[in-house]
């Protein structure tokens, strides 16, 4: 039977879904007013809040920063103590009040007036001070706490998701792609599935590059220098013609009894498979193995046929753990 405990942390979830399902069939077009504005600003975007709702500015505005819109959390006691001076006409305010009435928001609100700074209002009370002075008000639909009703929950969730809803929406519109998001999360898990195939190739002296006039003999030397077990053919141009690989080079010596002095570019295979140097190291690996190929030639957006470096699997994947 389910116990009293996991039926209670059940209850508060069904709470925290009902207050989601409320707040996403009221979005309206002030949601829309509140990202164009902001993608127009051309300072940052600075958030507050009392207590709980605090500290959901700070993980808003942490998120915001982290996909191209730069942003900063002022404390609400500290504004009162000359941090206002932090905040310029050409921010955007963005207010966090479940009440709209707290105290400590009232001098910030005053100032945001007199000196004409944009206000976003994220609020639950349409008669408190913080709704009828914003400029945008983000209206968030009352909804059901859970502890008797009184423990900030359900509403700090409404809070935390509408903020992660313009920071999405914010990052679309900009075209924040994912090499971006990676340039702020150079490090960590985050860092590792971003990494792209430039990051991680093997490039100049360590390529094993080889002329497509060269002989068998010449190409067997470079291939048992480079230890790689393949071969990047160039003509004069540094053109890349083809590869030529440990496993063809097998093949080729059951067939024929002398092959020192045949020509390379005679058994390279043509057109080898090669993707650019920012395509994430991941999405590499995956067609890799949908090829069941062991090396990738990478190029750049300069000149896609000519090799800048060269991937194995087996480095792919040490640097994706």
């Amino acid at each position: 039977m389910e116990s009293e405990i996991t039926k209670i942390g059940k209850s508060v979830i069904d709470l925290q879904i009902k207050a989601l399902k409320k707040l996403k069939n009221s979005l309206d077009s002030n949601f829309q007013k509140a990202i164009k504005k902001i993608i127009k600003c051309k300072s940052k975007v600075i958030i507050c809040g009392v207590g709980k709702s605090g500290i959901i500015a700070s993980k808003i505005s942490a998120t915001l920063s982290s996909v191209g819109t730069p942003s900063f959390t002022v404390s609400a006691n500290d504004c009162s103590h000359g941090d206002l001076g932090r905040i310029t006409k050409n921010d955007i305010l963005i207010l966090i009040s479940n009440s709209g009435n707290t105290s400590e928001l009232k001098n910030i609100i005053k100032y945001a007036k007199s000196y004409k700074i944009f206000l976003i209002g994220i609020m639950s009370n349409k008669n408190s001070i913080l709704y009828k002075s914003s400029n945008i008000k983000l209206y968030l639909p009352e909804v059901e706490e859970s502890g008797y009703g009184i423990v900030p929950t359900s509403s700090t969730t409404t809070q935390l998701s509408i903020g992660d809803a313009m920071a999405i929406a914010l990052m679309t519109k900009r075209k924040f792609s994912k090499l971006d998001f990676k340039k702020f999360h150079p490090l960590g898990s985050l860092g590792n599935k971003l990494k792209t195939a430039g990051d991680i190739m093997l490039k100049k002296n360590r390529i094993p590059f080889i002329n497509e006039n060269q002989s068998m003999k010449n190409a067997i030397r470079v291939i048992n220098l480079k230890k790689l077990g393949v071969l990047v053919i160039i003509n004069s141009d540094g053109i890349t013609k083809g590869v030529f690989t440990d496993g063809d080079l097998k093949r080729l010596i059951k067939k024929r009894n002398n092959i020192e002095n045949l020509k390379i570019k005679n058994f390279m295979s043509k057109n080898p498979f090669s993707v650019n140097e920012n395509t994430l190291a991941s999405d590499v690996l995956s067609q890799m193995n949908k090829r069941k190929i062991t090396h990738v030639c990478i190029y750049n957006n300069e000149n896609k046929k000519k090799t800048i470096g060269i991937l194995h699997i087996h480095n792919l994947i040490d640097n994706l753990r």
